[in-house]
């Protein structure tokens, strides 16, 4: 089985949103594993609240918050939790 990095992207759906989720599928490589999760559902929004979210749109890799600012997560701040990086 192969290893994969886990990045899960969390958004509302607006404009800001959309450019990190392209941000993510940019710089990602075959080891990353790309899932987009909807912040109007409330599993997604509790899970959101556990890692301690506070804006969207945020970005975790590997069960760790990668970031998340006034417009998205920085490339330099997701580069550094490993996204793009083979494993």
């Amino acid at each position: 089985m192969e290893n994969k990095r886990k990045v899960a992207i969390f958004s509302a759906g607006c404009g800001c949103c959309e450019e990190t989720i392209k941000l993510v599928k940019s710089i990602a490589c075959p080891s990353c594993e790309i899932t987009i999760k909807d912040m109007k559902e409330l599993a997604v929004a509790e899970r959101a609240k556990q890692l301690g979210i506070r804006s969207i749109p945020a970005v975790v890799v590997d069960g760790k918050l990668a970031g998340c600012a006034d417009r998205g997560p920085e490339e330099a701040t997701l580069r550094a939790a490993g996204l793009g990086v083979p494993l």
